[in-house]
């Protein structure tokens, strides 16, 4: 079966003309060679741009590969700009899979009952289909509830065809690393493996459930974003049930306008919403495609936000939270050799990089910026050269950063759709300064100790007989335990200095602890 997959596959690929691509990389290497013997017996396709040609052929390949190229675009720090905008444009939409089908998964996962024991009623028609599940609506019995649902069911089978496509695209990109010259830097091995995780993934309606209600717990009370109840007393690994959600689709703008919304206040609803998921929660929704987003205009929540299919989010460490807040302030200020300092202090550029060649080349990118109106300017656009540039210095750009970057293209590029004048730096800068001085500043000085307080009143009552001890003794291995609790991972090679240090540390926090109570 696999060589038949693979002989499909490189017909499709010659129907399209990808020798021509490979002939433009490496026209005297291996690849070259053996695209002109596939040459020879290639029908020769309407000259097309390179993009469309790559997205045409994954379409004809399935839904698997149509989502590979999906996931592909996202990686814009690896591809040309052209092909990842063209890949951007592949929708996952497949044929339904069988009312009898329906039927099976729900009895396997409801131990054996069937669909109107589970539900007061179920439409076996579905209302969406896609590679990997469909959705059907229903409602929960009186006992339950009596809700309307949305069911997440997945999609039957796909497991064996899964598994043979991704072999097939591992030793692609085996054979891409062994005879193409720049395969090694466009790194195949490691953007299957990333779709492989990201596909595997999906196939756990339990995570996504997960997703969904971590959505919505962070956004409980919100004014601006609707996420659905997931139900879950009737989810399992391949059926999902939550709240079904009623309004319009975000790309229906003549609907929304006729309904009375205000798009620019949408618009600047839907910057505020991605910024908060970032910088509050560091937990994003990373699949905001039109798709995927609805609006409320029931009187209720009139104006919000719906967001649907969680399968896709982004998290982000506290550590990835620092390192934005310094290339923002650093950006916002212009100083772009604070912006190369950043990028070597977290050990995402190589020690020895050089800080002024870094600067100079961070400078290029960023200066015309600031010589053009703000509305003009894309912010996601920036990123997108920032990491290209930083490429040149062997930055290793971190996932959660592409999924960050392509997740900010969509926002704005939606937000520009609902209205063409938004002006994204504007609208985020006071959010962005807001967060960045309750970071940075003394607010988070006070919180930081406030977390640290239990660690600190366990800890502190020690202090003395260790100091003690230590001074007595000559020696700080004493000490090592509560450095160690305190994350400090150095001695000090003077210890009589140490045990000052700590003193006055003692002290200081002291003081801090009862200004706290008193307020």
């Amino acid at each position: 079966m696999r060589l038949f997959r693979f002989i499909k596959i490189i017909a499709v690929a010659r129907r399209y003309g990808v020798d021509t691509l490979i002939l433009e990389q490496e026209p005297g290497g291996w690849l070259g060679r053996a695209a002109r013997f596939f040459r020879v017996f290639s029908a020769r396709a309407a000259p097309l741009p390179r993009g469309e040609r790559i997205r045409r052929m994954l379409e004809d390949l399935g839904p698997i590969f149509v989502k590979f190229g999906q996931v592909l675009s996202t990686r814009r720090d690896l591809l040309p700009v052209d092909i990842a905008d063209e890949l951007a444009k592949l929708q996952d939409r497949v044929p339904p899979f069988s009312a009898e089908q329906v039927r099976a998964q729900i009895a396997a996962a409801y131990g054996g009952r069937r669909a109107n024991e589970v539900f007061a009623e179920f439409e076996e028609t579905p209302v969406a289909s896609a590679s990997v599940a469909q959705v059907h609506f229903a409602r929960l019995r009186a006992e339950d509830g009596g809700h309307e649902v949305a069911v997440k069911i997945l999609r039957p089978g796909m497991e064996k065809v899964v598994a043979n496509d991704l072999a097939l695209l591992d030793s692609a990109a085996g054979l891409l690393e062994a005879v193409w010259a720049d395969g090694r830097r466009l790194k195949p091995h490691e953007v299957v493996a990333e779709f492989a995780k990201y596909l595997y993934d999906e196939f756990d309606l339990m995570r996504e459930a997960a997703n969904a209600s971590q959505l919505r717990r962070n956004f409980a009370g919100s004014a601006l974003l609707r996420v659905p109840e997931v139900y879950w007393d009737l989810c399992t690994t391949t059926v999902m049930v939550m709240e079904r959600m009623h309004g319009l689709p975000i790309s229906q703008k003549d609907a929304l306008v006729a309904a009375g919304v205000d798009l620019k206040a949408l618009s600047r609803a839907g910057v505020e919403i991605f910024f908060t998921q970032v910088f509050r929660d560091g937990f994003f929704h990373a699949d905001m495609h039109p798709g995927n987003i609805f609006v409320a205009v029931d009187p209720e929540h009139f104006g919000k936000y719906i967001a649907l299919d969680f399968g896709i989010v982004g998290t982000l460490s506290e550590r990835d939270k620092d390192y934005l807040a310094q290339n923002f302030l650093a950006f916002f200020r212009r100083d772009y050799r604070r912006v190369a300092e950043a990028h070597i202090e977290a050990g995402w550029a190589p020690p020895e990089t050089r800080v002024d060649e870094f600067e100079a080349a961070i400078r290029a990118v960023c200066e015309p910026v600031f010589d053009r109106p703000l509305r003009e300017i894309s912010f996601g656009k920036v990123l997108l050269r920032l990491f290209q540039t930083s490429r040149r210095f062997k930055v290793e750009i971190q996932p959660q950063l592409v999924m960050l970057e392509k997740t900010l293209l969509n926002v704005e590029g939606l937000g520009r759709q609902l209205d063409p004048d938004l002006d994204l730096w504007t609208t985020a800068k006071p959010f962005l300064e807001r967060w960045m001085s309750e970071q940075l500043g003394w607010r988070a000085l006070l919180r930081n100790m406030q977390q640290e307080m239990p660690l600190w009143s366990r800890s502190l009552p020690q202090l003395p007989r260790l100091v003690h001890r230590a001074l007595a003794h000559g020696s700080a291995d004493d000490l090592a335990p509560l450095l160690a609790e305190f994350n400090a991972s150095q001695r000090r090679q003077n210890r009589l200095l140490a045990a000052i240090a700590v003193l006055l540390a003692a002290a200081l926090v002291f003081l801090c602890f009862f200004f706290l109570t008193l307020h």
